[in-house]
């Protein structure tokens, strides 16, 4: 009820803002794990191994913070709709022409690149709408906006699901080019953000690398920080897929009913962890998600049929994406007013970076033990919920900041 409640307080230009960062993040998020699911079937057409095209996913994770960097400047200067707009229409146009990449090395070019898009929308997507809605509702409005990368992931395992077996892996990217649809719905009813409209009045506006210098410690520590959430999501997600079919060699359409079940449980810990956050503050929140995670592992990785495969990647979501729930208000929060467009982008996407050798990591693992992904899987998945909840107890928080005005919160 609360939830729906908060939901129905916003206004029509609010709704607006929040339905497109919603289904910006969905899209992209879509876009991304498309390839998730076709890792072992890309491998066989470029006569490659699976680490190889694995390291596709790592380049997209590593060019993710020069696209938070680019288009998180662009969104500062220029406004956070246009750009979102212009991001939108790349990442789509890259996605088609992953479609068609003639060789291996054409398709990591093309990833790469599509890295660069998918880093700016994040960013642009939660500052557009955290700027323009209430305080009381941003913890709501989290965890619902941070689910769309879960959705995402859901919308790719029913394409992959239904279309697959007929149209192979370059259909289903070719099919990736739908979100550029998007962008007729945020030209035609979203408005621009009411706190960079009102900041670029400001006459003392400060530059990018002066407001990094004075804030040199928070985008460390966010940088760290992001880093460990990424190991976390990107740890439990990636390879998951590669797991279920290679380990236990469930067909297609197992894979993607586990898939999917996991991310809606995914979706519903984003929404009422976000929620709950709301009250219970974001550090206390994310700590209570990231150590239910723990004892949940075993279930998740170590099962040996599907019903408790399905069981074990429902419950890990539901605390993985309920930690991952709360960060789209809390990095927006904790983000100094001049670099809002930047801030929360390039540090989640540096994290990204940081972390972007996750799917090569656990390949290698696997590979090293035998093919026990689910050895890999337990290893990264819990190094990562121990060493968020240690850096989140000693972090800053700024849950009722207007963000109109610079939040006083710094790492403790």
């Amino acid at each position: 009820m609360i939830i729906v409640s908060e939901l129905r307080s916003l206004n029509r230009e609010q709704r607006a803002a929040f339905v497109a960062s919603f289904l910006g993040w969905t899209l992209d998020a879509f876009d991304f794990f498309l390839m998730v699911y076709v890792i072992s079937a890309i491998a066989t057409d470029y006569h490659s191994k699976v680490k190889d095209i694995a390291y596709g996913l790592t380049l997209t994770l590593m060019f993710r913070p020069l696209g938070a960097f680019i288009f998180g400047r662009l969104a500062d200067r220029f406004g956070r709709r246009p750009v979102l707009m212009a991001d939108v229409l790349l990442f789509s146009a890259l996605e088609l022409a992953t479609a068609f990449a003639p060789t291996l090395t054409v398709f990591l070019i093309l990833r790469a690149l599509f890295g660069i898009a998918m880093g700016g929308e994040w960013g642009i997507g939660s500052s557009l709408v955290m700027e323009s809605i209430p305080t009381r509702a941003r913890g709501v409005v989290s965890g619902i906006l941070q689910e769309g990368y879960a959705l995402g992931n859901l919308l790719a395992g029913g394409v992959y699901w239904l279309l697959f077996d007929r149209v192979g892996w370059r259909g289903m990217f070719i099919v990736g080019v739908i979100p550029a649809l998007l962008v007729v719905y945020i030209r035609l009813a979203v408005k621009e953000s009411p706190v960079w409209r009102e900041n670029r009045q400001r006459r003392n506006r400060a530059g990018f690398f002066v407001t990094f210098a004075r804030n040199w410690k928070l985008m460390l520590y966010a940088v760290i920080l992001m880093t460990a959430f990424t190991f976390f999501s990107h740890g439990t997600q990636d390879m998951y897929p590669t797991f279920l079919q290679v380990q236990h060699k469930l067909s297609t359409q197992m894979t993607s009913t586990i898939a999917a079940v996991g991310n809606v449980g995914a979706i519903m810990g984003g929404i009422c962890f976000g929620a709950f956050s709301q009250r219970r503050g974001r550090r206390a929140t994310i700590v209570m998600a990231c150590l239910l995670s723990l004892p949940i592992i075993p279930l998740w990785a170590f099962a040996s049929t599907p019903l408790l495969l399905g069981m074990g990647a429902f419950l890990m979501q539901v605390a993985v994406q309920g930690a991952w729930g709360i960060i789209p208000a809390h990095l927006n929060e904790i983000s100094p007013i001049d670099i809002r467009g930047t801030f929360p982008g390039l540090v989640y996407q540096i994290g990204n970076l940081l972390s972007s050798k996750n799917s090569v990591i656990q390949a290698n693992l696997a590979e090293e033990h035998h093919g026990n992904y689910g050895y890999a899987l337990a290893l990264v998945a819990t190094a990562a919920a121990l060493v968020i909840a240690v850096l989140i107890v000693f972090g800053p928080e700024a849950r009722d900041a207007e963000l109109g005005l610079e939040p006083v919160a710094q790492p403790g």
